[in-house]
């Protein structure tokens, strides 16, 4: 296992705040960074990403969500674009902005729909990497994207020097102990109940959704473990579960902002397609958190 992963260990993918006519809410996207890094203790955050509704941000709106981010909290944590799409071009344009913005480093998913084999999969990860200086995370999510990063695939990237990391949301850590073992990428959790599994087979962390409310005490599990104190980890651990878990009850986000609004913080609502979270989904899921004690 890494001791000092580039990205720190705790990573939480940061909702997107809107006011109440649909536009970004500047002052509550520096709110939430801010409270992410400083009360939740956050190594760093990730920008634009699935769970900050970047299908319904344009290019111009990512650009501004990082350069607000970066100014909040880049002195004390590391900012990690989201820049991935189905397009290479596009997703190059993005690397460029989010270089212009400041961050310290770069999320790319697996591009979607059109489903490349894996060799073009390669092909557009160095693709990107050659375009950068920046360290890259490789966001590898096959029940989104339609298809796998292949064990394969991995070895063949991993010698790109500024591929680095992981975001493993494949939900096979047998899988991933294989690449973990094979490379030098380090591998974080992309789904808040894989933390503890994850890390048995060589992982370094979690880029978490329910860290939102969880960050503080997700860093004590992780602490925990690596300081070889298995049954206290695997207790807290245990507590959280529900947490980690009913987040994804729905579209993850729904239930972030739902319980972030129940939490008094003004985070807006959703982008259509999306809708709000139900009464009864919200209901549960703050119910959830008041049982974890958060």
């Amino acid at each position: 296992m890494q001791e000092n992963p580039i990205f720190g260990r705790l990573i939480t993918a940061m909702v997107t705040p809107f006011a109440a006519n649909g536009a970004l809410d500047v002052a509550q996207i520096r709110k939430l960074a801010a409270y992410l890094v400083d009360e939740q203790a956050n190594d760093a955050l990730v920008i634009n990403g699935t769970t900050g509704e970047c299908p319904t941000t344009s290019d111009g709106e990512k650009q501004q969500i990082l350069t607000e981010v970066v100014a909040a909290v880049g002195d004390r944590a590391k900012v990690i674009a989201g820049v991935g799409t189905f397009n290479t071009a596009h997703t190059l344009e993005l690397v460029k902005a989010a270089e212009d913005a400041g961050v310290d480093g770069l999320l790319v998913v697996t591009p979607y729909y059109s489903r490349p084999p894996q060799a073009a999969l390669a092909d557009h990860f160095l693709t990107v990497a050659e375009a950068t200086s920046l360290p890259i995370m490789i966001y590898d999510i096959p029940h989104r994207s339609g298809i796998p990063v292949e064990t394969s695939t991995f070895k063949a990237i991993a010698a790109c020097p500024n591929i680095v990391a992981v975001k493993d949301a494949k939900g096979l850590p047998v899988v991933s102990a294989q690449v973990i073992a094979d490379t030098d990428l380090a591998f974080y959790a992309g789904d808040d109940a894989m933390l503890l599994p994850l890390m048995g087979v060589g992982g370094v962390g979690v880029v978490g959704t329910s860290t939102h409310f969880t960050g503080k005490l997700t860093k004590e599990v992780i602490e925990l473990f690596l300081a070889g104190q298995l049954d206290a980890a695997l207790q807290l651990y245990q507590q959280l579960l529900p947490v980690y878990s009913g987040v994804f009850a729905t579209q993850g986000c729904l239930l972030v902002k739902a319980g972030l609004a129940a939490r008094g913080f003004d985070v807006g609502g959703v982008r259509k397609p999306l809708l709000p979270a139900t009464k009864q989904e919200a209901t549960d899921f703050i119910a959830l958190l008041d049982a974890a004690s958060l």
